[in-house]
């Protein structure tokens, strides 16, 4: 069996950081399965999302973990977490706790435009 076969079918989690040591997180509702957010992770926040159940992320911007709601109340909580099959990316089923939004804007998700040549529209969000 080849190296990359058995990363795809082991049942050891050994999440594959890049270079800069992070790792990206797409956050869907877990009722709905919307995509909420895209954000990175580092192994601290990796390890502070499975150790507690709630959502933790890198800010690439501020170099630091943030944990989702700590100061909005937008918390998210981990239903499920995947990893995908060569173990580079994670999908994080949550649910929102708060007002239920998980974008900085206010909005439930971060994907809330569509892209129409080079002009953006706001997309219709479906509940």
């Amino acid at each position: 069996m080849t190296t990359e076969r058995r990363l795809e079918e082991t049942s050891d989690f050994r999440p594959r950081f890049d270079g800069s040591g992070l790792l990206p997180v797409i956050a869907q509702h877990e009722s709905t399965g919307e995509v909420l957010m895209l954000a990175y992770m580092n192994a601290e926040a990796l390890r502070l999302t499975i150790d507690t159940g709630e959502a933790h992320y890198w800010s690439r911007s501020r170099s630091t973990i943030w944990r989702k709601g700590e100061t909005s109340g937008e918390v998210q909580e981990v239903v499920e977490l995947r990893i995908d099959c060569d173990q580079d990316a994670l999908l994080m089923i949550v649910r929102l706790k708060g007002n239920g939004v998980a974008c900085h804007t206010g909005r439930r998700s971060c994907f809330y435009r569509s892209v129409h040549g080079n002009m953006l529209r706001f997309a219709e969000i479906k509940d």
